[in-house]
């Protein structure tokens, strides 16, 4: 009596079916790590969050009937595109999650503007960031700009721009103190301190000393909040 034998051999297409796979993943992860910020980031908000919209009103059945809106001192025609604010909302949002501990002090206020997002630093009385009336900074200002830099460092997309800011003296006898080449200073160190800490050199564009010539919207020249150093990060494409 002839045997029966069973049907064996198939494990091999098991095997392939793998390898074709893998090979697929290894040819996607090349593709992706040559694309530019803009594409790494519009696919990575695909994954996290698949059913956005990422346009004003999409066509599907489902309508975005309430997109982020954004104040634009600029007007309507220069505001930012809907996939630009939800690239600033998720960068703004991971960025308070790094700097979660400045995030909760009185030292640093993050607002994102049309084109950006602005990163406050207050030079308050009870938590200095520079000594007095100096460019130098303090154990705690060397902190909070590390902590910014190791933040921003991680998105490459955006220019840096630094701009330091103070209070009005009024009729003070500021002796030799210079508020221009004070402000100028400050932006200058705060530079160099986000620069090593990550930042690269080819993203800042700006460094600039206001003197008190841009108090903080709704406050007294001379209130101590007006002491500070803002760091804009700008889309590189409305830079």
């Amino acid at each position: 009596m002839a045997k029966k034998h069973g049907h064996h051999g198939g494990a091999w297409k098991v095997a392939y079916a793998d390898f074709v796979t893998a090979m697929m993943a290894l040819f996607l992860v090349l593709w992706l790590t040559a694309q530019d910020e803009k594409v790494k980031a519009a696919i990575e908000r695909s994954f996290r969050n698949p059913f956005a919209s990422l346009v004003p009103a999409s066509p599907g059945i489902l309508q975005n009937k309430d997109p982020q809106k954004v104040e634009s001192s600029k007007g309507t025609s220069d505001a930012a595109s809907t996939v630009e604010l939800n690239f600033l909302r998720k960068v703004s949002e991971e960025l308070k999650l790094d700097m979660n501990e400045l995030d909760n002090s009185e030292t640093m206020k993050m607002e994102m503007t049309s084109d950006g997002i602005r990163i406050s630093l207050f030079d308050r009385a009870r938590r200095p960031v520079f000594k007095k009336d100096s460019s130098e900074l303090t154990v705690y200002g060397e902190w909070v700009l590390s902590t910014v830099a190791w933040g921003i460092a991680r998105f490459k997309g955006f220019a840096v721009e630094l701009e330091g800011h103070s209070e009005a003296r009024g009729s003070v006898d500021l002796g030799e103190l210079d508020l221009w080449e004070l402000t100028s200073g400050r932006a200058n160190v705060a530079r160099k301190k986000l620069l090593n800490h990550g930042v690269r050199i080819d993203q800042v564009r700006k460094v600039a000393g206001y003197s008190d010539t841009q108090p903080v919207s709704g406050l007294a020249p001379d209130d101590e909040s007006n002491r500070r150093v803002t760091v804009m990060l700008r889309l590189k494409t409305k830079a």
